[in-house]
């Protein structure tokens, strides 16, 4: 059996060097609830009522009340403390449908934009464990939030992030959380993660004008991409892609906004 890293891991220099070639269900239940976990921002925001599930149960209903139908999805964005990944001053709005900055030129996603990208994953043809995802590479880690989400969908997470900046802003939060099925690189996403490979789903946080061909190389048959794309008169639209019997099948859904998608690292 191939090793795998241990977290927080590092992807290898060798794989920076040439960038890669591009190719144009059941209700939600209420049990569960989030661990407390300590820090500056937890801290302060206790004082606004943010650490408690009431609030995120609240946040939760309105997504499911808005469509979202998977169950996993919504028990893991209960769970998962979304104000513990922002600035103090942003804390407040942390359960608010909308986007927020997260530092060197970043957001964190919208929660109905998460829990619709969450949800198509496992709409897929994945392979599943238990119900949940198998492996899945996440490109753009930015603040670690989706990260936490997706640990608790999947049975392993890569997440890589080409931000230093981010990355260990992100180790930080996450890091207290002790998650032990979810790994952190820093690194190009986009040349994928290959020593993780093959992925039952991809997931993207940042758009281009191509789906990377590293990513389709690196997804398992039966496997699916979720990811922004940049389309004509640079509008961007989500887009999933699925690798059945060894053939691409590429849907275009609604129309997104999210951060372009950049080879290298910073």
């Amino acid at each position: 059996m191939k090793q795998r890293p241990s977290f927080p891991a590092k992807l290898d220099d060798i794989s920076q060097k040439n960038a890669p070639s591009t190719i144009s269900s059941l209700k939600w239940s209420e049990s569960g609830r989030a661990g407390k976990h300590t820090n500056s921002v937890a801290s302060t925001a206790s004082g606004l009522g943010l650490d408690s599930s009431v609030v995120r149960k609240n946040m939760v209903k309105r997504l499911a009340d808005a469509g979202v139908e998977d169950n996993l999805v919504l028990l893991a964005l209960e769970r998962v403390e979304r104000h513990r990944f922002l600035d103090t001053a942003l804390a407040n709005q942390a359960y608010e449908d909308t986007s927020l900055p997260i530092g060197f030129g970043q957001t964190i996603s919208k929660p109905n934009v998460v829990a619709r990208m969450l949800e198509l994953l496992r709409q897929g043809k994945n392979l599943r464990i238990n119900g949940m995802l198998g492996r899945v590479l996440e490109i753009g880690t930015g603040c670690g939030y989706q990260a936490a989400l997706l640990s608790h969908v999947a049975k392993e997470v890569y997440s890589i992030e080409r931000v230093k900046g981010l990355y260990e802003r992100a180790k930080e939060n996450l890091r207290p959380m002790r998650i032990a099925n979810l790994h952190l690189l820093f690194g190009d996403g986009m040349m994928g993660y290959p020593v993780g490979a093959p992925y039952s789903a991809i997931i993207a946080a940042a758009g281009g004008d191509n789906i990377p061909q590293s990513w389709i190389d690196q997804l398992d048959e039966g496997g699916r991409i979720v990811a922004p794309m940049s389309m004509s008169k640079g509008i961007q639209s989500l887009v999933v892609i699925d690798k059945i019997n060894g053939e691409i099948r590429q849907s275009i859904l609604e129309q997104v906004n999210f951060v372009p998608l950049k080879a290298g690292i910073d």
